[in-house]
């Protein structure tokens, strides 16, 4: 394929020839804009198309593994302001198949700044589109649910290829991205808050009892920050890949390696990661009960692991500002969440589990935990990153439900 050019080239008039990057939809809209990062590769990709409504931390998103598989636009107008730099990652890569804004700031102003926005989808090898009406592109998705897409800077790529290419794109239910950014091998995590601390040390040291715990990480995509708010709990944290035996989990717990499971987010259908629901099952067998606790994908893969069902939302929920409602204290707290798929409350309580947050901007399910043992989970980001702070106690009723745990000698 013959690509455009990458560089902005001088004209007699004093102006630039800029590179035109184009996104077309399924439904065969193509929205056109100006192309930044990884330019001139002749390449289109395409992916799942969904939106963002946070109004900042675009590079935590970046590197979010949960966004794996789509291409995300980012509603706030303008991005790039901030620039990026090395500790605002939540994993080692950038992981959106491409990146759309409205207004691209390609000069940032910011102190901790240690490169641009272009510069750093460029290393990573994703393309980015400005100039984007990325209200109209929002109102589309709402309206129509999330949508397939290709992205893509090549001219010799027609408007009807292109859209015929995000009709072949792939759907993101039966899709199992997993694989393809947890962990493969088992590791310590020791990383502190560091920059992230936001409360004072004396409240998130280790518990009474000292010590410092031992818990079991399903790695499926987790982001960093959960784990730096585990660690900061004082727990010790042992990062296994997702698709580890569950005979070696269960003996870890039975031989007392263990006090507590944490099951991590992720990206695609949790309907797909069934070695890691087989894993979640067996420990929930055992006696004493073990504390669990969920994120996001691993909400879902709790729920699936007491037989409920799990479904596509339409669009999903990704932003920083989402509303939801403690079913139990009647606390609204506002929540970071970057899901497209929800538990079936339904099936959930059939199950024998206590729904305990409701999203309210359409009643889906947002948290759950068990009757009668330490289980838990939350459909959204407690950890923030980008997002506020309103359920970071979370992690500290977990944290206790382990100390607790350890305390009685378990098992």
């Amino acid at each position: 394929m013959t690509s455009t050019t990458t560089a902005a080239r001088g004209t007699e008039s004093g102006a630039s020839v800029k590179t035109v990057g184009r996104l077309a939809l399924a439904d065969g809209r193509v929205f056109r804009g100006e192309a930044f990062g990884a330019t001139g590769r002749g390449v289109v990709t395409t992916a799942e198309v969904v939106f963002n409504t946070a109004m900042t931390g675009y590079q935590e998103s970046l590197t979010d593994p949960s966004y794996s598989g789509q291409i995300l636009v980012q509603t706030t107008p303008l991005v790039g302001n901030t620039g990026v730099n090395e500790e605002d990652t939540e994993s080692t890569r950038v992981h959106v198949s491409g990146f759309v804004v409205h207004e691209h700031t390609r000069v940032p102003s910011n102190f901790r700044a240690s490169a641009t926005l272009d510069a750093y989808l460029r290393e990573a090898g994703v393309l980015g589109i400005s100039g984007i009406d990325t209200r109209a592109l929002t109102r589309r998705i709402r309206e129509a649910g999330a949508v397939p897409g290709a992205i893509t800077d090549d001219d010799s790529v027609t408007d009807a290829e292109l859209v015929a290419r995000a009709r072949e794109a792939p759907s993101m239910e039966g899709a199992n991205l997993v694989p393809g950014v947890a962990r493969r091998e088992r590791c310590s995590w020791n990383e502190g808050m560091g920059a992230w601390r936001w409360r004072p040390r004396s409240e998130t040291g280790a518990r009474a009892g000292g010590g410092s715990p031992t818990i079991a990480v399903l790695d499926c995509g987790a982001k960093n920050n959960i784990l730096r708010n585990l660690r900061e709990r004082g727990l010790s944290l042992s990062v296994l890949p997702f698709d580890v035996a569950a005979d070696d989990v269960v003996a870890a717990f039975e031989s007392g390696e263990f006090a507590g499971l944490f099951v991590s987010n992720g990206p695609g259908d949790p309907a797909t990661v069934t070695q890691t629901v087989e894993t979640v099952e067996r420990v929930l067998t055992l006696e004493p009960a073990v504390p669990v606790f969920g994120i996001c994908l691993g909400h879902q893969l709790l729920a699936q692991a007491i037989g409920a069902k799990t479904y596509k939302l339409p669009f999903g929920h990704r932003g920083a500002n989402q509303p939801v409602l403690d079913t139990e204290s009647g606390e609204v707290a506002i929540t970071s969440q970057n899901h497209g798929f929800a538990v079936d409350r339904d099936s959930l309580e059939a199950a024998g589990g206590v729904v305990t947050r409701v999203h309210l901007n359409d009643q889906t399910v947002a948290g759950f935990r068990l009757k009668d043992r330490p289980v838990f989970s939350v459909q959204y980001h407690p950890e923030a990153s980008p997002g506020p702070h309103d359920s970071g106690p979370l992690f500290d009723r977990f944290a206790d439900a382990v100390f607790a745990f350890a305390r009685a000698g378990a098992p």
